[in-house]
């Protein structure tokens, strides 16, 4: 089982760690609640370091990565990113990811840490005659999240982020006098910021948001928090709600595939089921009751066998019951009703929009 640099500061801190992906991390501090709504109302900072990093290089590097993901990177200018679905021959998800444009010919792929190692397999097999290099050993990620996040980051960085806009990347900061890399993105529907380091700087870094944050509340966050933070701002989690066997299409990411761009790997299959119509969607639903539906629990539609819940939890910010799962495309439409059976018993649902969470103040943009 792999440790992050932060093992020791996540026991410093009281977090119970659990094995994930291959690694030891925490899954809770304070509590899975306290940490969701300090996140939502304050700022929570989250160790992110199992993540992979690949780099694309090269003169050949903008073909390769558009020749690997559905989404479009010509746009992007340095300092840019993206969020896109990667994908095989049969329009499955490989893996999602962010991308960055980190310099003319370079490009940053940060992938999901159960997949890095076949990603990096994937790309290397794809992206030739373009260079990849796997740097994840060295990288070190911390994400912080929640509306005083800027606040937090401009005390320890020194620096003015109110203008970096979302999936805006800033190279050259420091923290606490360690190179930093920050993006404006995350994982929980919060404004918030994904902080990278050399991997043994880590702690320094923690260390010094730990205590920038500490008046402004913030507080230690765990995958726990992490995963109804993010189930509540309907992102997908890569194994449950998307895989090799569900495509872009079927998930709500119909607008991370750019039909108008060039040639890339799953666009016949994905043009295909454009065409033709997805058979299934992936849809959020809302629960009634207390029973909480989870990973696996079977979803009925008008009596019969719909399908199967991808994610489920008790939402700490709606206090009810929510969810995710795939279900044919008759029953995808919002307002249906379902049954969801929950230790042998069913439980009444209806489908609803994602996200289920919306912040209501966008981060300040002046």
């Amino acid at each position: 089982m792999r440790r992050t640099s932060l093992y020791e500061a996540h026991r410093a801190a009281g977090g119970r760690m659990v094995p994930f992906a291959g690694w030891e991390m925490p899954v809770q501090y304070a509590g899975l609640v306290e940490e969701h709504l300090a996140v939502r109302t304050r700022a929570g900072l989250f160790d992110v370091s199992h993540m992979g990093e690949i780099l694309v290089e090269g003169p050949h590097a903008l073909a390769a990565v558009q020749r690997l993901i559905t989404n479009d990177a010509r746009p992007l200018a340095v300092g840019q990113g993206l969020y896109s679905p990667m994908c095989s021959p049969a329009g499955g998800v490989i893996d999602d990811l962010t991308l960055f444009r980190t310099a003319e010919q370079e490009y940053l792929l940060i992938v999901n840490a159960g997949t890095r190692a076949k990603d990096l397999a994937w790309i290397q097999e794809h992206a030739a005659p373009a260079m990849v290099r796997d740097i994840s050993d060295g990288v070190a990620l911390l994400a912080l999240q929640g509306p005083r996040a800027e606040a937090v980051l401009a005390a320890v960085s020194g620096a003015s982020l109110a203008g970096l806009r979302p999936f805006g990347r800033l190279d050259g900061l420091a923290a606490q006098g360690v190179p930093v890399a920050v993006t404006r993105t995350g994982y929980t529907g919060e404004d918030g910021f994904e902080i990278a380091s050399a991997w043994d700087h880590a702690p320094r870094v923690w260390e010094a948001l730990v205590e920038a944050g500490r008046p402004h509340g913030l507080i230690p966050v765990g995958l726990g928090a992490r995963d109804t933070l993010r189930l509540e701002a309907g992102m997908m989690l890569y194994g449950q709600d998307i895989d090799e066997t569900t495509s872009p299409l079927e998930a709500p990411l119909a607008w991370t595939v750019k039909f108008d761009k060039e040639e890339f790997i799953g666009r016949p299959a994905l043009e295909h089921q454009r065409t033709g119509g997805v058979a299934r969607r992936l849809v959020g639903f809302e629960a009634y009751g207390r029973a909480i539906p989870r990973h696996g629990c079977e979803i009925r539609a008008g009596g019969d066998r719909a399908g199967g819940v991808t994610s489920g939890t008790f939402s700490p910010s709606l206090r009810r019951p929510i969810g995710m799962g795939y279900v044919p495309r008759e029953a995808a439409a919002r307002g249906t009703g379902l049954e969801i059976t929950v230790r042998g018993s069913p439980v009444p649902a209806r489908v609803v929009r994602l996200p289920f969470y919306r912040r209501t103040q966008e981060p300040r943009r002046d």
